[in-house]
């Protein structure tokens, strides 16, 4: 019988990082699938789950190196600083969003120290894998927290409000990208009684935009663009659709109180929505959220965890939005990491063996290599 698989479970660093990348939940389920869990002590706190609720599903708890020690996959949040991993085994696995083009130095390191790094955000967006996908469970939070976040900044409530003093007016809201957080967000500004219309570079999102109340805002005049790239991911569009949808967002912003954006391009930096001018025409007061605030923004005059003032409007955006509800996040995120081993763990290896269509797409690094044909390109 093969010895049982250790798990490690590691505090995030990062600046800003509240979430955690297992639960009791999810170390009670690792654990009847034959794994040992061993829990770096504080790693829940921010998101409110104590040593002693990780300890009370099985797991062992204590310091980072002897949470380490031994351990055949480390699981992350974010990318764990290769220092933090002497005491491994040989080969182990560190599962994480490691941020591939971001923190090349740090995939490098973990090449040169014989470790096998998987990039969950390189999950493919294929059916089986959606139960394992981080980047939609955390974008859907992300755009839930966008709405509250310029609800909050707003100085003027959301719904129609008819009183005896007279009648309050419906906010006016504009989500700018329709992937998993435009969803979510258009339709918790319809819950908070907001007035919602939505663009896309993908002509496909008409549909989901109307099934959630909302009103579409599309360039109709340049045919034949779907704006849809390999996994169901936006693309960059051409020149002729671009200059058709700077026209068609400039005349239809003005009339809007709350801007979300959230148009990412993986491995790219964000792409720019909303111009200097186009805010400039927008009602003092009004507010923009943007999503992308992390890959420099959708919007002119972003800056990650500060509140901007541009001609009256207040541009907001977080580094890291899912980690502004970490008990949430850390569920989902953990989940997803649960949900990824189980569906490839083999009772006869006593772990996870992976196939080659998600092995392929997520492996960066193995045998001392990078081996993943994105970061080789």
């Amino acid at each position: 019988m093969s010895t049982p698989r250790r798990i490690a479970v590691l505090t995030e660093r990062a600046p800003g990082e509240t979430r955690v990348s297992a639960t009791p939940e999810t170390v009670k389920k690792l654990t009847a699938l034959g794994a040992q869990l061993a829990v770096e002590s504080g790693a829940g706190v921010s998101a409110s789950i104590s040593d002693e609720d990780y300890a009370s599903a099985g797991a062992s708890v204590a310091d980072v190196a002897q949470t380490v020690a031994g351990a055949d996959i480390v699981l992350g949040v974010q990318a764990p600083d290769p220092a933090l991993l002497a005491g491994v085994n040989s080969g182990a696995w560190i599962v994480a969003g490691l941020d591939p083009f971001g923190k090349r130095e740090r995939i490098d390191a973990y090449a040169s120290a014989g470790l096998e790094a998987l990039a969950m955000e390189f999950m493919p967006r294929i059916t089986r894998a959606q139960s394992m996908d981080i980047l939609s469970s955390q974008s859907n939070l992300a755009g839930y927290k966008a709405v509250l976040a310029a609800a909050d900044t707003y100085g003027r409530a959301f719904p129609m409000m008819m009183t005896a003093a007279g009648t309050i007016s419906a906010t006016k809201a504009f989500v700018m990208g329709v992937g998993v957080a435009g969803l979510q967000a258009i339709a918790t500004a319809r819950r908070l009684g907001a007035q919602v219309s939505a663009t896309d570079v993908r002509s496909a999102t008409k549909e989901q935009i109307l099934s959630l109340g909302a009103k579409p805002i599309f360039v109709e005049s340049v045919a034949g663009i779907e704006g849809e790239g390999s996994g169901g991911y936006a693309t960059e569009m051409g020149e002729e659709y671009q200059k058709a949808q700077a026209e068609l967002v400039s005349s239809h912003i003005a009339k809007q109180d709350i801007v979300i954006t959230t148009a990412l391009i993986p491995g790219r930096p964000a792409p720019r929505l909303v111009t200097d001018a186009q805010i400039a025409t927008m009602k003092a007061g009004s507010v923009i959220f943007d999503l992308a605030a992390p890959q420099g923004g959708n919007v002119e005059g972003t800056v990650a965890d500060q509140v901007v003032e541009r001609h009256g409007v207040k541009i907001i955006g977080y580094s890291n939005t899912p980690a502004h509800l970490p008990a949430d996040a850390s569920a989902l995120f953990a989940r997803n990491l649960f949900n990824f081993l189980s569906a490839f763990w083999d009772k006869e290896a006593g772990g996870p063996v992976l196939d080659e269509e998600i092995g392929d797409a997520i492996r960066l690094t193995k045998g001392g290599k990078i081996v993943n044909a994105r970061l080789l390109d």
